[in-house]
């Protein structure tokens, strides 16, 4: 699969590059964050939350909305599954790392996705990027020996647990957290998800 770079104009339908913030603190913080062998995401981070960055973040990427930032680490090669938000999200590479995205509006009637329509872009360590909310995506993949750190900002509340009954039919059935609409592929074994992912469960070694 071709990698392309987030530098590409080709990511522009995607997201963009942002290059206004200071990253060294919120870089540094999360050197004492677990790196393990299988992928691990925490929607909020107190740590994170209270460096001068977050303010930042919160007034100029999101208008002055509440935030949280977190993180999805470790080691992950295959696609699984891609989710999509009500919302932009904000990633920041630790390490260098690989997204495979895709665009909401090619989801079917159906809600199912093919996912030969993925691309593979490289998000180099200590790059900060907007995904739009109309991009699928899902847990990075590693890029280099020993796994991936990626700082994950979303509007507050967003990847938590429902206090509401998801619905049976339509896209009601993609919500499996708040502000969470996920599509798995079979393969992955994701309980309760809508497994509709059609096509190879795209992996990169």
């Amino acid at each position: 699969m071709k990698i392309q770079k987030v530098t590409d104009a080709s990511f522009g339908k995607y997201g963009k590059v942002l290059t206004e913030y200071e990253l060294d603190g919120i870089l540094k913080e999360m050197e004492h964050t677990p790196l393990p062998k299988d992928v691990i995401y925490v929607p909020s981070v107190e740590e994170l939350e209270a460096l001068p960055v977050a303010e930042v973040f919160k007034n100029r990427a999101y208008g002055g909305l509440p935030i949280q930032i977190g993180y999805c680490n470790g080691d992950n090669h295959k696609l699984n599954a891609v989710e999509y938000h009500r919302s932009s999200e904000i990633n920041i590479a630790v390490t260098d790392m690989i997204l495979l995205i895709g665009m909401q509006q090619d989801i079917e009637a159906d809600y199912t996705y093919d996912t030969s329509k993925i691309e593979a872009f490289l998000v180099p360590a200590g790059t900060a990027i907007e995904v739009y909310a109309t991009t699928l995506h899902y847990a990075p993949c590693t890029a280099a020996e020993g796994g991936f750190r990626c700082v994950v900002i979303l509007p507050a509340g967003t990847n938590t647990e429902l206090t509401f009954p998801a619905g049976k039919s339509g896209e009601d059935r993609l919500i499996t957290a708040k502000n969470k609409w996920l599509i798995a592929h079979a393969e992955a074994g994701i309980e309760g998800a809508f497994c509709g992912l059609r096509g190879e469960n795209i992996t990169l070694v």
